[in-house]
């Protein structure tokens, strides 16, 4: 703001004398530099955080065949509502819509679909342990990204795991998405993609929640 100083001069008259606006920008800059040391903390300590999805290779030459899936080794995996996941071993042809195999119910806890897939996973899961455990106890000297690259080379060379299709109901939200993407990482699961859902893998999963047709149209 403007300071008005009265002066007095020769007379006895006294003449106010206007002086120029300042600011004091002393707490601005401790403001700036601690807002410069704040970012400068948080940039260097955040990493990105980022979720492995294996998908399917696209498939270029029209005439080529799309790779087998073998069946004993295929596991479906079927996101219903409420939190809940349905889940079949095999594959289901469409034509056989009329003896569609029985649907099993888990949760995302550790006692449900995490078992299951360290069940199926059994063999690759044991040898990973071992090799993460060597490694801490020192028996293999090797940096932390040949450590990624190890197990992403046994992953790829393992050949008795299962081969998991992730397929989401209508009522199935993003968070069990996220879920089931950190249980795929915590067992291990070298094999596994997101694919659209079957109609009549629908049914399957209406029949075993309890949806009746009228209920899920009006929904």
């Amino acid at each position: 703001m403007a300071e008005i100083i009265q002066q007095e001069q020769s007379g006895g008259k006294k003449k106010a004398k206007k002086i120029l606006p300042h600011m004091d920008m002393t707490p601005m800059v401790d403001l700036m530099m601690l807002l410069i040391t704040f970012f400068m903390l948080t940039t260097s300590l955040s990493k990105a955080k980022v979720m492995e999805i294996t998908l399917p290779e696209k498939i270029r030459d029209p005439n080529q065949e799309p790779p087998k899936i073998t069946a004993s080794r295929t596991l479906n995996i079927l996101l219903g509502p409420d939190d809940k996941i349905y889940w079949y071993p095999g594959r289901v042809a469409e034509e056989d819509y009329k003896n569609l195999p029985p649907v099993f119910q888990t949760d995302y806890s550790p006692a449900g679909v995490r078992a299951v897939l360290l069940e199926r996973n059994r063999s690759l899961f044991r040898t990973i342990n071992e090799f993460e455990r060597q490694v801490l106890e020192g028996r293999i000297r090797i940096s932390q990204d040949s450590v990624q690259k190890s197990i992403s080379r046994l992953k790829t060379d393992d050949d008795t795991g299962p081969i998991v299709l992730i397929k989401a109901y209508k009522k199935a939200n993003y968070g069990n998405f996220v879920d089931i993407l950190d249980e795929m990482n915590i067992c291990g699961i070298a094999r596994y993609t997101f694919m659209d859902i079957a109609w009549y893998e629908e049914a399957m999963v209406e029949k075993a929640a309890g949806i009746t047709s009228t209920s899920a149209s009006s929904n």
